[in-house]
């Protein structure tokens, strides 16, 4: 294989997930009782044998960098390989905060112009896919193609979302890229772009510098077409599952997929990795079912530390979470530490790290918009919370005045 330099996209916060990215980018937002983000891409570039990483972080870099450590969970430490977090810089010349995935990568040239690689692959860091880079990589050396870029199909009716290409249909693997449109309100096909490229060095460098007298600096809106004309550029078809997981609903969907007797995401047969010294998973103790608990658990996924004593249905339970006697937790995601009182009702929620849920409390309702609390809220005792409620971090009891909230209410600190 030739010598590949990955860069991974993974600094950038998402609005839509609200207050889920108030503290984190989405790239280390905690997926599917154990694992971030990030995780799918770093376990893919492990399979495929790609040892040598740059992260390119900007937002709240913090549990990024926890999260990452050493880079060992994905064999990514020693003499040839490793992971390095590149955040925006302050150097000879004036800098600022990357203006855009082009320009994040153009800062940090001379990383790349260090390993020398033949071959640059950039790829996000914040989507949910088991993709062998290698089927890319063999199918761009196969091409002769300057560019390859990543495609999956998406349906129609949302497919303006995407950056979209037009593929030649001339192998089953993809084809000529014909023609490159970013998120167009009339859809020229429904491949959408997976944020995936793979470079010629000297392609990469040579554009990527041209790029910079520019106003804008994005891959899919600048860097793509404006090599459609000069450059052989080819759209590699991805056929596995992917999840943009861009909105509150998509992300609950995405996890709920890890779910059943045949979910669509197999997490042990990806063997994806993770990071378990972050969050202290490996120093937990076994989960524990208690002996009366009300109906114990039903379709859900759990992990070490967990307590349950009430009934959990349709559910994902991160290590560290407990559920209190006679409490009902359905269809919601509960991340590290949360804790529920007894007698709650919990359905169609995501709480953060941390959160506490004081007894007799009722939150969310089956069928209805996501509840979504921020890391370390404590909720007193009897609160309501109403579908498509949205509670920030970091609240106390004494913030919060109304016994009853929503529906689609946003519950900030108080102003004092």
């Amino acid at each position: 294989m030739p010598k590949i330099l990955a860069m991974v996209l993974a600094g950038g916060r998402v609005d839509e997930l609200g207050v889920l990215t108030h503290l984190r980018p989405k790239s280390t937002v905690p997926f599917g009782g154990l694992y971030r983000f990030i995780d799918f891409t770093l376990s893919s570039l492990m399979h495929a044998g790609i040892e040598r990483v740059g992260i390119l972080s900007q937002y709240r870099s913090s549990s990024l960098v926890e999260h990452i450590g050493s880079g060992a969970p994905w064999d990514m430490i020693g003499r040839n390989r490793g992971i390095s977090i590149l955040p925006p810089f302050q150097g000879m010349h004036d800098s600022d905060w990357y203006k855009g995935t082009a320009d994040a990568v153009y800062q940090n040239l001379d990383f790349i112009s260090a390993y020398k690689p033949d071959y640059v692959l950039i790829v996000s860091g914040d989507h949910v896919h088991n993709m062998n880079y290698t089927n890319l990589i063999e199918y761009h050396l196969e091409s002769g193609a300057d560019v390859t870029v990543g495609f999956v199909e998406v349906p129609l009716s949302g497919a303006s979302r995407f950056g979209l290409g037009k593929i030649e249909d001339s192998h089953r693997d993809g084809g000529r890229l014909l023609e490159y449109v970013e998120k167009p309100e009339k859809p020229l096909s429904n491949w959408a772009s997976m944020t995936t490229y793979l470079f010629r060095t000297d392609v990469l460098t040579d554009i990527l510098t041209e790029n910079a007298s520019s106003d804008s600096h994005e891959f899919g809106r600048d860097i793509i077409p404006a090599l459609l004309q000069s450059k052989n550029i080819h759209g590699f078809k991805f056929f596995g599952y992917w999840a943009y997981s861009r909105t509150l609903e998509e992300y609950w969907k995405a996890n709920m997929d890890t779910l059943g007797q045949n979910p669509a995401i197999r997490l042990d047969s990806w063997q994806l990795r993770t990071n378990l010294d972050h969050e202290a998973i490996r120093d937990r103790g076994p989960a524990l079912i208690g002996a009366d608990s009300s109906g114990g658990v039903n379709n859900v996924r759990l992990y070490n530390g967990v307590r349950v004593e009430g009934m959990v249905e349709n559910s994902i339970l991160f290590p560290g979470v407990h559920v209190g006697a006679g409490a009902v937790v359905k269809d919601s995601i509960l991340f590290f530490d949360t804790q529920v009182g007894p007698d709650c009702k919990v359905e169609r929620t995501i709480t953060d790290i941390g959160v506490s849920i004081g007894r007799g409390c009722s939150v969310g309702s089956a069928g209805d918009e996501l509840v979504v609390i921020g890391t370390r809220t404590q909720i007193p005792r009897g609160i309501s919370l109403k579908p498509g409620t949205s509670v920030y971090p970091e609240l106390a009891p004494e913030d919060f005045i109304d016994t009853e909230y929503g529906p689609g209410a946003e519950i900030k600190p108080r102003v004092q």
